[in-house]
């Protein structure tokens, strides 16, 4: 048992038994995670690493963490939500002598602290050089206030949809302020994550946080789903398989075709406000329900996020606004409106499912996090020619790279300062063979036997019999 670490604020350390006792859980789920470890422990690929995280601190997460740090990182950890925290999962990973600065119900001003404290944890008393983000804000914080950081800084891989556009947007302002500093790899358009994670784990997950929340019946009941990417894919199969009848919006007509071949009936919010009892936002852009559509809306409708920040559900106006609020538990909250009626808004319009439930299933997380791990080896090992030698997935992927096939954005490094040998700096989405190597670790838990294709198959469709098996631009 390694010694508590000396820098760390979370909710209540006693609660550190109860955390392990879910992490030891958890670890039999999360497959990719631990077969991860075993692969790479004897070679510490991370060994000199210092990864400032910024991402729920779930249990899941804190097998990640483990994770990193098995395979030789130097660690210090935030959650990237006021609400998603599991004390007793921050309680553990303290106890284990990681700094981690997270609990649940943080302030605004209590959670930009502990960004800031985490840069100052690390027990070597250096600075950074990896991030591992989760919506890009620890990312803009050393971009905007700590800039020098990055000149020995490897890169950030970046977990989600929103801090992945953000990443794309820092790109474009090369050279100028506000512009990418450090290599990146997009991790959540990893095949692995985005399928996975935000389909099939939502599709689990929001039924969970809205039954937790209110025990509202889903059958029979109007629901709308905005968005229908793959986080709104998988709510609005959520929502249908419980008995719902389920509006979707959208603005994008490819979208918006998937949904109606799909069955079902796709309208604007306006027309689905004043018919819908159940909403959620999926989207990741601001202003998706606002005060037009509360007013309108029927008597104890649930309003609830999925997406990333807290910007699609105008919740300063539904404050403004409501004649009266009650707190029903903690992240449920029944507003009287001016007409009489009452709106239940769940988790402030965070993400519901970590806020009012505990987020994705582990062997879902395992996927997304396995993802994590492999991108910052790929980072901190880019000029290790050793190890790309040794494990072929790495040398394919470095490939990958040289070749650029599929959505990798660069520029010129003479641009940009940098102290160590890195990727250039750039917008990288995980190679197909990784990607590839995470599923293949995943298989076996739930009892996939995979065909082998014969030399003579390999030849004929032009393909190496380890993989990758589709081109980066396939679309799954």
């Amino acid at each position: 048992m390694a010694a508590p670490a000396q820098q760390f604020k979370v909710a209540d350390i006693n609660l550190a038994a109860f955390g392990r006792r879910e992490i030891d859980l958890a670890e039999q789920e999360m497959p990719g995670l631990m077969a991860t470890r075993a692969k790479y422990a004897q070679d510490q690929p991370l060994k000199g690493a210092r990864i400032a995280g910024c991402l729920h601190m779930t249990i899941q997460t804190a097998v990640l963490i483990e994770t990193l740090a098995a395979l030789g990182a130097e660690i210090t950890w935030s959650s990237c939500n006021i609400f998603s925290t599991q004390d007793h999962a921050a309680a553990a990973i303290a106890a284990a002598g990681i700094p981690v600065f997270a609990w649940k119900g943080e302030t605004e001003e209590e959670y930009n602290w502990c960004l800031e404290q985490q840069l100052n944890a690390f027990p070597s008393g250096k600075k950074l050089n990896l991030i591992l983000d989760d919506g890009g804000d620890l990312t803009a914080l050393v971009h905007t206030k700590y800039p020098e950081q990055l000149e020995g800084c490897y890169g950030v891989s970046e977990e989600t949809t929103t801090g992945v556009h953000h990443l794309y947007k820092m790109l474009k302002n090369a050279g100028k302020a506000n512009g990418l500093l450090v290599p990146a790899i997009n991790v959540n358009d990893a095949v692995t994550k985005s399928k996975f994670d935000n389909l099939y784990g939502c599709r689990e997950s929001l039924l969970d946080g809205i039954k937790r929340a209110t025990d509202v019946m889903i059958a029979g009941k109007i629901s709308v789903v905005a968005g229908f990417g793959d986080v709104g894919k998988g709510c609005a199969e959520a929502l249908r398989s419980f008995g719902s009848r389920v509006l979707v919006t959208e603005i994008d007509p490819i979208n918006a075709l998937q949904a109606a071949m799909a069955g079902y009936e796709v309208v604007t919010m306006e027309e689905a406000a004043p018919r819908a009892q159940i909403f959620v936002t999926t989207t990741g852009c601001r202003d998706i329900i606002v005060g037009k559509h509360f007013e309108v809306m029927r008597e104890d409708a649930v309003v609830c996020n999925i997406g990333h920040f807290d910007i699609e559900i105008d919740v300063a106006w539904l404050k403004a606004n409501a004649k009266e609020v009650v707190s029903i538990k903690p992240q449920v909250d029944r507003f009287t409106m001016s007409n009489g009626r009452h709106i239940i808004l769940l988790a402030e319009g965070r993400l519901v499912n970590l806020g009012c439930a505990t987020g994705h299933s582990s062997f879902v997380m395992s996927c997304s996090f396995t993802n994590q791990v492999l991108a910052q080896i790929m980072l901190y090992t880019a000029g290790n020619k050793e190890f790309s030698k040794k494990y072929i997935e790495f040398a394919r992927a470095a490939e990958a790279d040289e070749v650029t096939e599929g959505p990798v954005l660069k520029k010129k490094e003479a641009d940009v300062k940098t102290s160590v040998d890195r990727l250039p700096v750039g917008v990288y989405v995980i190679p197909k063979i990784l990607d590839e190597q995470v599923a293949l670790l995943h298989c076996e838990h739930v009892n996939v036997h995979l065909t082998k294709m014969t030399d003579v198959q390999a030849e004929y469709m032009g393909l190496p019999i380890e993989g990758p098996f589709k081109s980066e631009m396939y679309r799954y």
